[in-house]
């Protein structure tokens, strides 16, 4: 008798691919495992070797991901809810949702803390674990449902990046590295903020109270005005710490491209405005970042 195995085609493979790739957030991902990058290069210090940069990248990497897929494990319920979540693969039934996947992302955190431990440091490795529990962790878990200022807290995951890079080569920790923390931890609510504004019925619906959903959108894009103004102000700051010339036109380039698209929301909220003022932090978060590692080569 002639038996037949059925085959996934290419095409669902690849579709397969794509839905385990989406679960860990890798754009986030790549975002953040540059800021470690950044937080090394700006950290006065023994070069790293190879190995070294690629441990320091891949462990942060690692780490953020682990986090990016236990919020998506943990909110499907919630995501099923808003328009911007509603295709993400737990949603759909595209990937089971089932404890097993708890499990690869306790390994894939374990592994990318235990090679940073072994390959950089114990400073630089607390820095990887912290930035991945903050976020899946203390903002997911324990903030994001209790009050507006989840993301705020949150904020920190990409702060402790930036420390981890720095860690990698002086575990003492340098003014320059904590001032770029301190510009990530105020950079994370008016990106985010203004998003939200964007989708605040999406949030409205599934009951979690961002603050656009709170204090409504009027108010909120006000306080996305002054959380970038104040965003702004503290990325001039390191130009007193070392911070060259190259760091400062990049910093007041795009801070004040930020600001400007801020105002304009705040002075007329709505989703066109917001999606404005979320696109110019992107490219603020940009430049800075370039800007920052050109003027460390150049020093």
């Amino acid at each position: 008798m002639h038996t037949t195995t059925l085959k996934p085609s290419g095409r669902s493979m690849a579709q397969l691919a794509r839905d385990v790739i989406s679960l860990f957030k890798l754009r986030i991902g790549v975002l953040i495992m540059i800021t470690a990058l950044v937080g090394m290069a700006v950290t006065p210090g023994p070069a790293l070797g190879l190995a070294q940069v690629l441990v320091l990248a891949l462990s942060v990497l690692l780490a953020s991901a682990s986090a990016g897929a236990f919020n998506q494990y943990v909110e499907y319920q919630s995501d099923r809810l808003m328009e911007r979540t509603k295709k993400r693969a737990f949603v759909t039934g595209a990937l089971p949702h089932h404890p097993a996947w708890l499990g690869l992302m306790a390994v894939l955190l374990a592994a990318a803390v235990a090679a940073a431990w072994l390959a950089l440091n114990g400073v630089a490795a607390l820095h990887v674990f912290l930035g991945a529990f903050f976020y899946g962790v203390v903002y997911t878990l324990w903030l994001k449902r209790r009050t507006p200022m989840n993301i705020v807290i949150g904020g920190l995951a990409g702060s402790f990046a930036v420390l981890a890079g720095a860690a990698a080569v002086d575990p003492a920790l340098g003014p320059l590295p904590w001032l770029l923390a301190l510009v990530l931890f105020l950079w994370t609510p008016p990106h985010f903020w203004s998003l939200a504004i964007a989708n605040r019925d999406d949030y409205a619906q599934a009951g979690v109270p961002m603050l656009p959903v709170v204090v409504g959108p009027e108010s909120a894009a006000r306080t996305v005005l002054a959380s970038t103004v104040a965003l702004f102000i503290a990325s001039l700051l390191p130009l007193a710490y070392g911070a060259g010339p190259v760091y400062g036109v990049g910093a007041l380039l795009g801070g004040l491209h930020f600001v400007r698209k801020s105002w304009q929301l705040a002075r007329q909220p709505a989703r066109a405005t917001a999606m404005g003022s979320f696109f110019a932090s992107l490219v603020q978060l940009s430049v800075l970042l370039v800007a920052a590692c050109i003027d460390a080569v150049l020093r």
